[in-house]
């Protein structure tokens, strides 16, 4: 596989990411703003992985050959390396691989103002820069600084959403050997909650689970601790924090579409009339609640640098994934998950009943979750189940990304994953018997073909 991605740069540490190339990246990167006119400073933040630390410092070698100077800020979670660049207009990097396992790690790029790059709006021209190889060039090199960044960092997410009067509140959190054990503690010291830690330590080994908090299976050590403590809520963050997963106080798991919904409302709240950005696998609760609350519902393809991009276009004060990635436009367009925490932890706190009654209202579909199957060729699995559910009498059809086909009670979307061999499935409906039939018909259809797909054991 390819290690330059649709959004970022990954791959197996030692073989597709090494120090040589992480130089190479960042003589390429440099050369890249050079073109693009962009700021003469880049920013660069690493996880907790053994390896980041070894390829930041390759790459800041790499940019400050080029005469641009490095700021470094040391340990952060991705939507702090968004923050540093937001806040100091100053391209960045993050050296991180995410949910991905321990012997991974990758490149995340932005340009000043924590603006996305990706495959179309420069990655592939770094990628040629990178094959290329770098022209000898005598000019004067960058300088290399460091700046502690957090105590700002956490100052900011507080200025965006109001926690003065919640009521206590227990909150279990699994960091997951993440970068949420290094920024959580920053930002719960200051809020009137108790907290249970989880996995604070900082271990790119991922000693106690993935930190990919989409399987559910990563969820229920965090599941049990909630019921165990009688907590009010759970969180859970993936490797870099970006991402962020809530379970409410029964150890029931908390649908991203409908902490979407919440959020949505929220900011419609402060910014009536606005526009809403929700992914094409988002729940029609979402659509459903930004219009009776006032706001203009936009739809949009899955991915952080599509959905950064049309909420530019748009003006949109906010944008949800059903990956657990929140977007605001008051965090210059970024995601992040501890701001996303931070608004369900103000809803709660705010109101006199459980989580799980608070979020009621947002919850009004029964969806199937992500299911993966490997494919050999997803066009012919993606074109095979049009044929056939496609003629079926009142459904329509489009090609937003991948397939997505809709009843007036259901709707299914099929896409193929950008970095694996995987046709991701996605299936909603208004009743559990209707999501099931169509969930299985689905799958009976593309895993009757052995052609064009094998199994995942």
């Amino acid at each position: 596989m390819p290690i330059f991605k649709a959004y970022d740069i990954r791959g197996l540490v030692d073989v597709e990411i090494t120090a040589d190339f992480t130089f190479a990246t960042g003589v390429a990167f440099a050369r890249f703003l050079q073109q693009e006119r962009e700021p003469g400073t880049v920013v660069i933040g690493e996880d907790m992985r053994p390896s980041s630390p070894v390829f930041a410092d390759a790459f800041s070698a790499g940019v400050t050959s080029q005469g641009l100077d490095v700021i470094r800020i040391g340990l952060a979670s991705t939507d702090m390396l968004y923050f540093a660049a937001g806040k100091l207009n100053f391209p960045g990097a993050m050296f991180t691989a995410s949910h991905n396992p321990a012997e991974y790690n990758g490149i995340k790029l932005c340009l000043s103002g924590a603006r996305p790059i990706g495959k179309e709006s420069g990655l592939l021209t770094i990628e040629r820069f990178v094959n290329e190889g770098s022209p000898i060039d005598f000019r004067s090199v960058g300088k290399e600084s460091e700046q502690d960044l957090l105590s700002s960092y956490v100052d900011h997410l507080l200025s965006l959403v109001d926690l003065s009067e919640i009521r206590p509140l227990k909150v279990v959190i699994d960091a997951g050997n993440g970068m949420a054990g290094h920024t959580a503690p920053a930002v719960f010291d200051r809020l009137n909650c108790e907290v249970i830690p989880m996995y604070f330590e900082l271990d790119g080994t991922f000693p106690n689970h993935e930190a990919n908090p989409i399987d559910p299976k990563n969820l229920k050590d965090l599941q049990k601790a909630v019921k165990k403590h009688k907590a009010d809520i759970g969180l859970a963050f993936d490797g870099d924090a970006d991402r962020c997963f809530l379970v409410d106080e029964n150890g029931d798991l908390v649908n991203p579409s409908t902490l979407t919904a919440l959020i949505a409302d929220r900011e419609l709240k402060k910014y009536p009339g606005s526009n809403i950005i929700y992914n094409l696998i988002s729940s029609r609760a979402v659509v459903e609640i930004v219009e009776e609350k006032g706001g203009k519902a936009v739809r949009s393809r899955v991915g952080h640098s599509y959905i950064k991009q049309l909420m530019a276009d748009t003006g949109a004060v906010f944008g949800g994934e059903h990956s657990g990635h929140f977007y605001f436009k008051d965090f210059w367009r970024a995601d992040s998950g501890m701001l996303a925490a931070l608004h369900a932890i103000a809803a709660l706190g705010e109101a006199k009943g459980s989580l799980s009654t608070l979020l009621k209202p947002y919850s009004r579909y029964i969806s199937s979750g992500e299911i993966n199957s490997e494919v050999a060729d997803a066009n012919a699995a993606m074109k095979h189940v049009e044929e056939i559910y496609g003629k079926k009498d009142g459904v329509a059809t489009d090609h937003l990304d991948g397939l997505t086909i809709s009843g007036d009670t259901w709707w299914f979307n099929l896409r193929a994953s950008n970095t694996e061999p995987l046709l991701r499935l996605n299936v909603e409906a208004s009743t559990e018997a209707r999501m099931k039939k169509v969930r299985d018909d689905v799958l009976n259809m593309i895993r009757g073909d052995l052609d064009i797909l094998v199994l995942i054991p």
